[in-house]
């Protein structure tokens, strides 16, 4: 579980270099302050990753009425602060009760006195984020409206005070909140105008015109959606083909060799297609195998993830990569997708009660070898395993070890595994590789972490 620190202090999750010394300068207290703080840990082996507590100030959970959260940046000051926000030192000051001034940091949350934005802009008006160099007289020019009519819908807003970042609403038509049909929406970017756009999408202005009603050509905003007449992406794709999502540098002849067709193919099932006007986020089909919708009996469907191989798929699941190649026909092992499905051979893995951890059983396991590994009795795991057979393990059979923690071999460290915890960000995190982690850790399915569970890290 993640730690719970007490009140009057915060979460801090250690870095490379930190020790107490340098935290306790970092945050204004004391080496023996953060100890207490943190009864039972070793200052001497900190590690990255590892949450402690520091006592302190919490930071704001929500700001009063009239005020709204801001998080420091390199250079604030609450002199600069106030001049930016139109309030003064003294007035964050007393809705910041025991803020030092003298002791802004980077990241801190505080609350600055003034007016809220809005939550929601009223009918016939659009939210609008100030940028660097806006002023009420720009923006009135070109959204097509007057300084006062934005003022009128604004009560309060100050027009020499417009901050970077503010939101305000504009008075003006909404963008369409969905487009007819034969249409697709479109969201305008630097450089378009609706004749660079009607020559990409193969139609004219007009008749971008007629069912954009309102819409001025001569005042597009970057970020403005409009509708644009034309066919829509396919909503299902016929059997034996699978939807695909256009990506930076595709084209057709490129889609044709990564999945094993033709162009030609492509375009069948495609009509109306445009090879040379593919778009980033249009949605093709592509012809080839479907994944497979149930798998055979003595199989269960896994999802690839970033990272799958066929191999380590076997390693994990206790079977080869023949055995695989199998029971998917037509999969080519050297072109995984991320959200793929494909049938692993082998007992779908076990659901493990609350208390207990799953486990793959690997080549040699025996009941009494797994239970010193995870520091359990063989009685344990045999009344967590009803109806298991401790003479006849199979390799990637999946069983639970009740409550177990592993005794992690020499030139390793225990971990705890956290929320939101995956094998590779523990890799990542640890400075260490996959696959070394997954032999430090063998017959735990990295699938199937579970918070509070302790795995074993290589030095």
């Amino acid at each position: 579980m993640a730690r719970q620190c007490p009140p009057g202090t915060t979460a801090y999750t250690v870095r490379a270099g930190d020790t107490f010394y340098e935290l306790a300068r970092r945050f204004n207290t004391t080496v023996a302050a953060i100890m207490a703080a943190n009864p039972g840990v070793n200052p001497n082996q900190l590690q990255i990753g590892q949450t402690i507590c520091i006592p302190g100030q919490q930071p704001p959970s929500t700001c009063p009425a009239g005020s709204m959260p801001y998080v420091i940046r390199a250079g604030d000051t609450l002199f600069a602060l106030a001049q930016r926000f139109n309030t003064t030192v003294n007035a964050i000051l007393a809705i910041n009760p025991g803020l030092d001034p003298n002791r802004l940091q980077i990241g801190q949350t505080i609350c600055i006195p003034g007016q809220q934005p809005p939550s929601t802009c009223p009918a016939g008006s659009t939210p609008y984020v100030i940028r660097a160099g806006d002023t009420l007289y720009v923006l009135a020019q070109r959204f097509n409206t007057t300084v006062n009519a934005i003022l009128a819908i604004n009560p309060g807003l100050d027009p020499n005070r417009l901050q970077i970042g503010q939101t305000i609403c504009i008075p003006g038509q909404q963008p369409p909140s969905t487009c007819p049909a034969g249409s697709t929406p479109y969201v305008i970017r630097a450089g378009d105008t609706l004749f660079a756009l009607a020559q990409r999408f193969n139609t004219t202005v007009n008749a971008i015109l007629a069912i954009n009603p309102g819409l001025d050509p001569n005042r597009l905003q970057i970020g403005q959606t409009i509708c644009i007449p034309g066919q829509q992406p396919p909503s299902t794709c016929p059997a034996g083909s699978t939807p695909y999502v256009i990506r930076a540098g595709d084209t057709l002849y490129v889609l044709a060799q990564r999945f094993n067709t033709t162009v030609n193919a492509i375009l069948a099932i495609n009509p109306g297609l445009d090879p040379n006007r593919l778009q980033i986020g249009q949605t093709i089909c592509i012809p080839g195998q479907q994944p497979p919708s149930t798998c055979p009996a003595n199989s269960f469907a896994y999802v690839i993830k970033a990272g799958d191989n066929l191999y380590m798929l076997a390693l994990r699941y206790g079977t080869t990569v023949d055995a695989i190649l199998a029971i998917n026909p037509g999969l080519d092992p050297n072109r995984l997708q991320i959200g793929q499905t494909i049938c692993i051979p082998g007992v779908p893995p076990t659901t493990c009660p609350p208390g207990s951890i799953t486990y793959t059983i690997q080549s040699g396991d025996t009941l009494f070898t797994i239970a010193t590994r995870y520091n359990v009795t063989v009685n344990a795991i045999l009344a967590a395993n009803p109806g298991l057979d401790p003479n006849n393990l199979r390799v990637g059979q999946i069983i639970c070890i009740p409550g177990g923690t592993p005794t992690c071999p020499p030139n390793t460290t225990s971990y705890t595994v956290k929320a939101g915890d995956t094998f590779f960000r523990i890799a990542r995190a640890h400075n260490v590789s996959l696959d070394a982690l997954l032999a430090a850790n063998p017959g735990i399915d990295p699938d199937r972490l579970q918070v509070g569970q302790v795995i074993c890290i290589p030095n």
